[in-house]
Formats: C-alpha cells, structure tokens, sequence
C-alpha cells in the first residue's frame, strides 16, 4: 500500500529537492520550459510566453495541497539556481507503482545532477512511500536519459514504438524502463 507523504524537502550532495512556488515561474522559463532543446524530449512544446509558465507553475503548486503529489523543483545548492523539475505520478493504487520523470535545464545537462535528483526520488518513492515499481520512458532518439535511469538501478524493459507525439506532430519510440523496491534495496 502506498503511504503518501506528499512533497517534503529533500538534500543531496549538490541538491536541494523542494517545492516549487509563484518566485519560480521566470527560472522555469528560463532554464528550461521554453528551451527547445530541453522541450523536444517532452510531450508538451517549449513555452512561447511567460504567461504559459506563469499558469503551469500555479497548477504545480495548487497540487500541493494533496498528499498523493509529488513534485520537485531541483536547485542547485551552490548557486540557489532552479534548474529543473522531478515528480512521481500516475500512481496505481491495486498495484502499488507510479511513474517519475524529470527535465533538466540544457546549461546543466551532463553533469550529474539528473542523476543525483532521480537517485534521491527513487529512494524516496521505495523508502518512504512504499512504493512497488517505478518506471519511466525516454524517447529512444535521448539515450542520455536512459543512461540516468541505468545509473540508478533501473532496466529497460522494452522498446514502445510511436508512444508519443511530440508538439511538432512526430510520432517517437520511446525506451521503458523500471525497477522494482526489492531489487533496489537489495542494492543499496
């Protein structure tokens, strides 16, 4: 069963996982909504005006007011930077599972930080959320991010062909992968 706590603070070494609030929305522009190099990757397209962000980002903070939402901003401790977003959804109650996804900001992308964020998320969703499964997609044309998940402990399970549409009307295989609570904390 799983026990939502909704979304607390977290740290890690570089990290900090929090909730995001109205301050955000220009940095969520900034450093990676309108971006489309970040944006190609997701479902939705690279915001053309802040008001786009603006109303996004209240919708993500309207949503902190059930427990069952789990959603991050990831701000780099050093600088206090806001450079991207993490968040566990889709949770399947008869099953115990859910899906996370997480989008970077293009200036931060390699060099650890998606990482560090999934790392820590994972943990979470398994340690304090009694999570089963967690699973998460990349378009197969982003093997970066699949390399994130690897790194984590997560296996591809398979290849799904045109699983999405992207905001330029392009149909995209996207790579599955998972892993389960009891593989990950034998691991750990």
């Amino acid at each position: 069963m799983i026990n939502f706590v909704g979304t607390p603070r977290m740290e890690t070494e570089q990290l900090i996982l929090r909730k995001m609030n109205s301050n955000d929305t220009q940095s969520v522009f900034d450093h990676w909504i309108s971006d489309e190099r970040v944006t190609d990757n997701r479902i939705n397209a690279a915001h053309k005006s802040i008001s786009q962000t603006i109303e996004r980002v209240e919708k993500i903070v309207s949503g902190y007011e059930t427990k069952d939402f789990c959603y991050w901003g990831i701000e780099l401790k050093a600088s206090g930077d806001l450079i991207g977003e993490i968040d566990l959804y889709d949770f399947d109650p008869s099953t115990g599972n859910c899906e996370v996804s997480y989008s970077i900001g293009y200036q931060w992308w390699n060099q650890g930080y998606g990482t560090e964020a999934l790392r820590a998320v994972v943990d979470f969703g398994f340690r304090d959320m009694n999570i089963h499964k967690i699973s998460a997609a990349h378009n197969t044309d982003n093997p970066a991010s699949g390399k994130i998940m690897g790194k984590v402990g997560m296996i591809q399970e398979g290849i799904i062909r045109d699983m999405i549409r992207n905001s330029k009307n392009q149909y995209k295989d996207c790579a599955v992968w998972g892993i389960l609570q009891n593989d990950y904390l034998k691991k750990v």
